[in-house]
């Protein structure tokens, strides 16, 4: 066995940008190919660090990662109104940017620019707000402003204790203050210049080497040391208590602490902050890291969310009482990651892939009517092991939604047995069955509670995940052609053209006559259309009508769904559509796909279509990016392919009744309980989880109130798609 492999892809730079618009054909698509109703991109779970170039008084800019640097605007703020040289408080908006011996500044919300000439003989260490800093050939610092946007002023830094030798210069949330490490007598040492008047003054002395830093125009914290900017000269540090995290910023009173160096494990970091006033801690976010730093403006601003789907940067400011308040002004895109595959049903695609942080896991991305993207990624299953793949499977692993929420695939334990995997119910549950030690088998089709295992031994085996419990062995017979669409097995007759379907709860058959002239060779079933091959001819039968429909044939991979084919043309690297509702069989172009893709797999691999009444969905090329494409063909009415309705023997909220109903395709329901004097008692809503209603009872009125006893439930379903009309189906059941 060969481990998980991705399909390959169009060699793309950069990161792309998360798309759910509805997008014209790729350019080298076929003029008659369909124009996809949108696109998804699988993105990593894995939470991104950011860091920022400049934050102010009106925005600030950040670079998530290795992609480019964007700009953001605080919405609703109102940034310093004058803006100039001369009024260093309006500093906290500006931009500086060296370029030679020129430092140009820019104030973003008035538009105000102006240019520092960095003099001969002086070379430039460091700019905040209108001020740049400065060092001459004797070392003797100096702050440069302009006048009038264009004549450069210099004033001498005074204070700076003589023979020191600065090792490092920090910004922090001020626009008129600056720090300077410095060494003096094998000690270290912390002060800010205040760049009014280039007064220097030294804070915090006997720090390490390297020592951590937070300042305001209120407080620096140094080492853990802090004390007033404005207290009297003599003054000596207050010590804090330190832990194993980073000083990140000053704002108003409260010191914010983040980035630990160790966090318990199931836990998440948090950035807290410590009133420099009191001591009292708080938390500020939980689940916040990497990208957390102080504003000019004296806020700061600071990444937190539960994982890259909703990974947002928050602004935090004084909240006017001593304390804090955050605000999100900027949602950070996650970092595309390959598909190893894909597959839809009932309403919703699926993708398989590599989300760092996470393993390996199916994501979700839900879909309306029309086929386009109706909400964000999500999540669709626990963390999963590496799964099987064939030799010469490119598409790993091979899997098949199975309309009702979940998808399966196989995956082999270290002992070499396979097994059927389900998922997709929630992103705790994972539930397998053996296949008694076979291997190198395939997913042949599946449909809500059960899956066709074609097994590399020559048998087959039908699995069966049902409403509750683990996976079970439902059937295992000789490997032959074969489909599951409901609770219908449906296999090749005892004579040619002949099909037999198998009820697998009660084990009763039905025989049709479909017109083949051969011994099928694959098999397919979808509502009431059978679709059957031997390779050089193909055709679809319509057990409701009893026609027979000539299709195309050829030797690459084909799917059956609701009414029509897709087909890919492995030499053209066309995705063919063949319509046949209507009981005449026409061809178009779908889409081109890239021939860059090389899958010898199934049709999973780079394309896949929803059988229960839904789109196509295809890999475009772009690293991690599927297009979707609705099929254009009509779908049937709403029907009925499976149920599981019992009569519970408990019920309560701890143990509701919980019955299935799997049907074609996506649906609202409303599902009504009546006692035995023929009160409605209750009445529940819902949409369909795929294509399947999973409702929930546990057994109380409308009211809430008790009921015992027999009862009939009705469950009407109005198809999601609006095609067709509203399905009815009642029954009973009994409570205790």
């Amino acid at each position: 066995m060969t481990r998980s492999r991705r399909l390959v892809h169009a060699a793309v730079g950069g990161v792309v940008a998360l798309s759910c618009t509805v997008l014209t054909a790729p350019a080298q698509a076929a003029p008659r190919a369909d124009a996809p109703a949108g696109t998804v991109r699988l993105v990593t779970e894995k939470r991104v660090t950011v860091d920022y170039p400049w934050a102010g008084a009106s925005g600030f800019q950040y670079r998530p990662g290795t992609s480019s640097v964007i700009t953001v605007d605080y919405p609703g703020v109102v940034p310093p109104a004058h803006a100039g040289p001369d009024d260093l408080a309006s500093g906290t908006d500006v931009v500086n940017t060296l370029d030679g011996r020129t430092v140009r500044q820019k104030h973003r919300s008035t538009g105000v620019t102006a240019t520092v000439t960095i003099p001969t003989g002086h070379a430039y260490r460091a700019a905040v707000g209108w001020s740049v800093l400065t060092m001459d050939g004797t070392g003797a610092l100096h702050v440069l402003r302009t006048v009038d946007g264009t004549l450069t002023v210099d004033t001498p830094v005074t204070g700076f204790p003589a023979g020191a030798r600065p090792v490092a210069y920090r910004t922090g949330g001020s626009a008129g203050r600056l720090a300077i490490v410095y060494t003096l007598s094998g000690k270290t040492s912390v002060g800010l210049v205040d760049l009014s008047g280039g007064a220097f003054r030294t804070y915090v002395t006997g720090d390490t080497a390297t020592p951590q830093l937070a300042f305001n125009d209120r407080w620096l914290v140094a080492d853990w040391k802090a004390i007033r900017v404005d207290s009297e000269p003599g003054t000596e540090p207050t010590a804090l208590t330190g832990t194993a995290a980073q000083l990140e910023a000053v704002v108003g009173d409260q010191l914010l602490i983040g980035n630990p160096e160790f966090v318990q494990g199931g836990t998440e970091a948090a950035l807290t902050a410590r009133s420099l006033v009191t001591g009292a801690s708080t938390t500020v976010l939980p689940s916040s890291f990497g990208g957390i730093g102080p504003a000019l403006d004296g806020s700061a601003l600071a990444t937190a969310g539960p994982s890259s789907l909703d990974w947002n940067i928050h602004r935090i400011t004084p909240d006017g009482s001593g304390g804090l308040t955050t605000a999100k002004v900027a949602e950070v895109p996650a970092a595309a990651t390959g598909v190893q595959g894909l597959a839809v049903a009932g309403g919703e695609l699926f993708l398989f892939g590599a989300t760092p942080g996470a393993s390996l896991r199916y994501s979700g991305f839900q879909l309306d009517a029309a086929g386009r993207p109706d909400g964000p990624q999500t999540r669709r299953s626990p963390a999963l092991s590496p799964p099987t793949c064939l030799t010469g499977d490119a598409a790993c692993p091979q899997m098949e939604a199975l309309g009702d929420g979940r998808v399966a695939h196989l995956w082999t334990d270290a002992a070499g047995e396979e097994s059927v995997v389900s998922a997709g119910l929630d992103t705790t549950t994972l539930l397998t069955e053996p296949t008694d030690g076979d291997a190198a088998g395939r997913i042949g089709t599946g449909s809500g509670r059960y899956v066709l295992y074609n097994g590399g031994s020559g048998k087959q085996r039908v699995v069966d995940f049902p409403r509750t419990g683990a996976g079970e062995t439902a059937l295992v017979r000789d490997r032959t052609a074969a489909a599951v669409w409901g609770q219908t097995l449906w296999t090749p007759g005892s004579t040619q053209g002949q099909v037999t379907g198998r009820n697998l709860k009660t084990g009763t058959t039905t025989t049709v006559a479909t017109g083949a002239p051969c011994v099928a060779t694959d098999l397919q079933a979808v509502n009431t259309w059978l679709y059957w091959s031997c390779g050089s001819s193909a055709g679809v039968y319509d057990r409701a009508t009893a026609r027979r429909i000539t299709v195309p044939a050829d030797l690459g991979p084909a799917r059956l769904a609701d009414g029509f084919l897709i087909r890919e043309n492995r030499a053209t690297h066309e995705l063919l559509l063949t319509d046949f509702h209507t009981g005449t069989a026409t061809t178009r172009t779908l889409a081109e796909l890239p021939a860059t893709d090389q899958n010898t797999g199934g049709s999973n691999g780079r394309w896949a279509v929803d059988r229960f009444g839904g789109p196509i969905a295809y890999l475009n090329g772009t690293y991690g990016e599927v297009s979707i494409v609705p099929s254009g063909v009509p779908t049937s009415p709403l029907a009925q392919t499976e149920a599981q309705v019992y009569s519970p023997s408990v019920i309560g909220k701890a143990f509701p009744w919980t019955p299935v109903w799997q049907l074609n395709k996506p649906s609202s329901w409303t599902l009504t309980l009546t006692n035995a004097s023929g009160k409605v008692v209750r009445t529940l809503t819902g949409r369909s989880t795929g294509a399947a209603v999973r409702p929930a009872w546990d057994g109380t009125t409308d009211s809430g109130g008790a009921t015992s006893g027999g009862h009939t439930w009705k469950l009407t379903a109005h198809p999601r798609d609006g095609q067709g009309p509203d399905l009815a189906l009642t029954g009973s059941m009994t409570l205790g």
